[in-house]
């Protein structure tokens, strides 16, 4: 899952689901060895950065040659002029022991090149041929020595010249040195495996980060007092240091993520395609790179993630076997990334995330150069072992989020809509997680739950420990599992026994009634709030304000909002301690009811304009006078637009009720007529705002006309329900 501003939870497959379809098939491939940790080696440095370059030519003045040795991999590079038989050098200063050359080729790429290297700068040997490159990023494994590394373009790619971002030796002054203190190691054998750092293991105790990298150094200590060690982000760039020094000066680790599209599984944007997208690859391959060479000595930095959910997301791209084919070439490309990886930086794992173990065959088959696996598992988490087991894995894992039920996971309430555990359940959900994590020892090396976020909205509520600032329930029930007691603190009230009354009918624009018993353990005083959230309705996550009155023993007069649809309805108790208890249950709006009959109702209706195909379209006039709110009739998108029913006969109207859809009139007028061509005005507004309108008209007349002289939105006009009741 990934975090916009609003924490959003995902659309996701239950593990079991998702993996039904291929888990049979690809358990059947042959098993691939775990990856062995690289040994300790000579100590390999960047030793061509800011040194003395040049080059046989130049295309301009701002594609110098010392461009492609500053440590800007995508902002400056050396282009020659437009020929073949051109050379680009670095001169090291001395003679440094070689291991490796790593060309980040802008579009113009060498297609067959040589490395040469020189003592001297005269006398040139060749340490690697390339021939056919699809340029990207070449990395060359060399060995020897010399003072000065050249690139020796023979066959250009295309018409221009050469062009290289950046030019980078590495290599070392033949001293072997011993691994760094912290370096982090998957060490032990299968079943018995552990992570350590520095030698000394290290249980992944953590929580998913969410506040703003700016305020690190406000919640760091918090998370330090809960007894995490650990957190997670999704990506990682320039603005990342600040999080990672914050988290360094309490102590803290940092999974340090990387994310590629389609990430964040089903629901989420950006299809790439992996089996030939090779420029989308090679910039994301690129990046990482830049960020892992920054990054690779930082105290923080536990370990590398590359992707969140991409195997299962896929599915929102592709379909059968392309879809397999997909789902293999991604899981390589993590592959690529994570021997990239490695290569860079010998002394952090490398991992990648998704949400159903059905993606563990891919990586087992496509990604043996991974580390660790990891997993997102909710209220699944427990079925995660059995999986492991029966795959016949052979790499631990970690799981990087989970915590309690989400969305995809429960059950339906009495109006259609996922029925969101109590805080109880919640708190719960974090301590049995942890269990079953805990108790697949030697495989399972620990969790960063989700998810240490403050957003109060829909999502913040479901997910996050401190809505708002506010530590719940979940708050304590991590903090129990990762620091073993939370004596002495203060905790937040607990509310149970919620219910709306009617649940299924609670009238637009009028109360409906909310109860609940609310107590706290530590006996403070309790201020409770209510709030309401159109997620389901109409798509806005956020909480808003109700508009309510206390009727005491915590029951509510809560005032429906006037759009129709199921709505959330939240209580909120603060004990004043800065926690806070949150219940919520829905609320299904319906228009209010209005006495008399219908006489509308299927009767012959007629407009200036229907849309004809769009969206769920067609939507002629009828569907206005069908009683039913999940039809409509909408207009052309102009004014003046009209809509009118014959009710067969003059007959005495009393009440009309209109049912807007989003797209309403602001200015309009209710007109009737005896004989459908002179007409007289009930009824005129200048202030219309859509929802429902209810009108008293005592008249009598065989036609009713809605006259609609100005929108309210950019779209035309549209009606879900046009009573006229007697």
């Amino acid at each position: 899952m990934f975090h916009p501003p609003s924490v959003t939870a995902p659309a996701r497959r239950t593990r079991g689901a998702a993996a039904a379809l291929t888990l049979g098939a690809l358990l059947a491939t042959s098993l691939t060895t775990l990856a062995t940790a690289p040994a300790a080696s000579a100590a390999e440095s960047l030793l061509s950065q800011g040194k003395p370059a040049k080059a046989s030519s130049q295309e301009g003045e701002a594609f110098s040659a010392a461009a492609a040795v500053d440590g800007n991999l995508t902002g400056t590079r050396w282009a020659s002029q437009w020929s073949d038989a051109q050379w680009f050098q670095v001169d090291l200063g001395a003679s440094k022991n070689l291991s490796r050359v790593v060309l980040t080729w802008e579009g113009a790429y060498g297609k067959n090149y040589e490395i040469q290297v020189s003592d001297n700068g005269t006398d040139w040997r060749t340490a690697k041929t390339v021939t056919g490159s699809d340029g990207g990023t070449d990395d060359l494994a060399i060995s020897g020595s010399g003072r000065y590394v050249r690139m020796n373009g023979l066959v250009r790619s295309g018409g221009y010249g050469y062009s290289l971002w950046e030019f980078q030796v590495y290599g070392a002054d033949g001293v072997t040195d011993p691994p760094p203190a912290g370096a982090v190691k998957v060490t032990g054998s299968p079943g018995n495996w552990q992570l350590t750092v520095g030698g000394q293991p290290y249980t992944v105790k953590g929580l998913t980060w969410g506040p703003a990298i700016a305020d690190a150094p406000k919640y760091m200590p918090d998370l330090k007092s809960m007894g995490v060690n650990t957190v997670r982000t999704w990506g990682t760039d320039g603005g990342t240091k600040p999080l990672l020094d914050a988290a360094a000066a309490q102590g803290l680790k940092v999974v340090n993520g990387f994310w590629l599209q389609p990430g964040g599984g089903p629901g989420s944007g950006g299809c790439v395609n992996y089996v030939t997208d090779t420029t989308y690859k090679s910039t994301m391959l690129t990046e990482f790179a830049k960020w892992v060479d920054t990054y690779k000595s930082h105290p923080a930095t536990l370990m590398w993630n590359v992707g969140n959910e991409s195997v299962l997301g896929l599915q929102n791209c592709y379909g059968g076997t392309e879809l397999e084919a997909q789902r293999n070439a991604y899981t390589s490309f993590v592959n690529d990334v994570a021997k990239k990886i490695h290569s860079i930086d010998p002394d952090h794992p490398v991992t990648s995330t998704d949400a159903w173990t059905g993606a563990w065959p891919y990586y087992k088959r496509n990604a043996p150069d991974l580390d660790l696996y990891s997993m997102n598992a909710y209220g699944d988490i427990c079925g995660v072992r059995q999986d492991w087991i029966d795959g016949g894995y052979d790499k631990p894992y970690i799981i990087t989020e989970t915590g309690n039920a989400g969305e995809w996971e429960v059950p339906d309430d009495v109006n259609g809509i996922p029925d969101e555990p109590t805080d109880v359940q919640k708190a719960e959900g974090y301590t049995n997680a942890w269990g079953c994590i805990t108790g697949h020892r030697g495989v399972a090396l620990g969790a960063t739950m989700f998810h240490y976020g403050l957003e109060h909205d829909f999502g913040g509520v479901w997910f996050n420990l401190l809505p708002d600032g506010l530590k719940r329930l979940s708050y304590y029930a991590v903090k129990k599992a990762y620091a073993g007691s939370t004596t002495g603190d203060n905790t937040p009230p607990v509310i149970t026994d919620m219910t709306v009354t009617p649940a299924t009918s609670a009238p637009a624009g009028r109360e409906f009634t909310v109860r609940a018993d609310i107590r706290d353990p530590d006996g403070d005083p309790v201020t409770p709030k209510i709030y309401l959230s159109g997620n389901y309705a109409n798509g806005d996550k956020r909480l808003v304000d109700a508009q309510y009155r206390s009727l005491g023993n915590n029951t509510f007069a809560v005032t429906a909002p006037e759009k129709l649809g199921v709505w959330k309805v939240y209580i909120q108790a603060e004990d004043g301690r800065g926690n806070a208890g949150i219940e919520t249950k829905s609320v299904k709006v319906v228009a209010p009811p209005v006495t008399g009959t219908n006489i509308a109702l299927n009767r012959p209706a007629t407009a200036s304009s229907a849309q004809a195909s769009y969206g769920d379209c067609p939507c002629p006039a009828s569907n206005a006078f069908d009683g039913k709110t999940g039809t409509r009739w909408a207009s052309d998108w102009s004014d003046p637009q009209w809509i009118q029913v014959d009710l067969g006969s003059a007959k005495p109207i009393r009440t009309l009720q209109l049912v807007w859809d989003p797209a309403y009139a602001k200015s309009y007028e209710v007109q009737v007529s005896d004989n459908g061509t002179t007409w007289r005005t009930v009824h005129t507004t200048n202030t219309g705002n859509g929802d429902i309108d209810t009108i008293e008209a005592a008249t009598t007349a065989r036609y009713v006309r809605l006259q609609l002289t100005a929108r309210g939105t950019g779209w035309g006009y549209s009606l879900h329900e046009f009573g006229v009741y007697s």
